[in-house]
């Protein structure tokens, strides 16, 4: 199968390297110019690297303009496979192939449409990750389903150990759905858009704790937030810390949201919402990391007890 693949950093990597494993042609690569992108720290890795080390075209851009398609369209791809794109892509462009264009999200659709799904999977509670083969569509992740694959998440699991796991889906869920597409008979499932959960992409006002979310909520926010993620952060006499690891206090605490109370288990106790009925748990802070980039445990950081805050003030 004659294939042009649209990617950037690992995701775009990963999709790659599995066509080319699988044995299709990849007619051309087309990815964004290189990032300095921190946030995406380990995840950088360079699909135009990659692609040139196979001999593969590689088109530079940033987004889909008329050069784009035309080189697509000269390249006669059988479709189009698509993972870690940041633009739009037209109609003129998806629907060009016969069998259109592929898209791979890294969520269980129609549950965790748009950005960061797995990030928001472990912090909204779900019980697991998944990747999703859709045909691309007018709108952002609603397309037809032809493949998912699942994983669950455990009890101590990061964001970033499950991004790597959901990477590792990849070349297992693409030979599925080519495969499907080369037998001439694939299986297109509609999504339940009343089922469809939207997700915005996140911002460092994201990573702030809101001291009246419950223990539990807070602990995933932490470990979903790990390296090279932007860390969960909070105020403590004036400055600003960051929760680099946490966990839910064994018993249950009474007092004011953002007070530091007690210490247990090698941490410091923060009480949650509604602490002056004594039912909650509370959150332990075990590590954090102040802006000189020291880390400290946290029973010896919040020794003198107060308060944890919104802002610095």
């Amino acid at each position: 199968m004659r294939i042009v693949s649209f990617g950037f950093q690992t995701w775009g990597v990963k999709t790659l390297q599995a066509l080319v494993d699988l044995g299709h042609d990849v007619a051309l690569a087309v990815t964004h110019p290189a990032s300095d992108d921190s946030y995406k720290g380990i995840f950088s890795d360079s699909v135009e690297e990659l692609a040139r080390s196979y001999g593969i075209p590689v088109h530079l851009t940033e987004r889909v303009d008329n050069a784009t398609i035309d080189l697509v369209r000269r390249a006669e791809p059988d479709v189009i496979v698509v993972n870690s794109w940041y633009t739009w892509m037209p109609p003129e462009l998806y629907n060009l192939p016969p069998h259109g264009t592929l898209n791979l999200h890294d969520s269980l659709l129609p549950k965790g449409t748009g950005f960061s799904p797995v990030i928001w999977s472990l912090i909204s509670g779900q019980s697991q990750i998944g990747l999703t083969v859709h045909r691309m569509d007018e709108n952002l992740d609603t397309g037809d389903v032809l493949v998912q694959h699942s994983l669950p998440i455990g009890p101590r699991d990061t964001g970033t150990e499950l991004v790597e796991r959901g990477i590792d889906l990849i070349p297992g869920a693409l030979k599925e759905a080519l495969s499907a597409l080369e037998s001439g008979n694939p299986q297109w499932r509609p999504q339940d858009r009343a089922a469809r959960t939207y997700f915005h992409k996140r911002s460092e006002r994201d990573s702030l704790i809101d001291w009246n979310w419950p223990a539990e909520d807070l602990e995933r926010l932490v470990r979903a937030l790990s390296a090279p993620y932007p860390p969960a952060y909070t105020h403590y006499r004036g400055e600003r810390i960051e929760v680099l690891e946490a966990k839910v206090s064994e018993i249950r605490y009474g007092g004011t949201p953002g007070r530091v109370i007690v210490q247990e288990g090698g941490g410091a106790v923060v009480s949650g919402p509604a602490a002056y009925r004594g039912g909650n748990l509370g959150l332990v802070i075990t590590r954090v990391r102040t802006a000189d980039g020291a880390e400290h445990s946290g029973d010896k950081f919040f020794r003198r007890g107060g308060y944890l805050t919104a802002t610095a003030s």
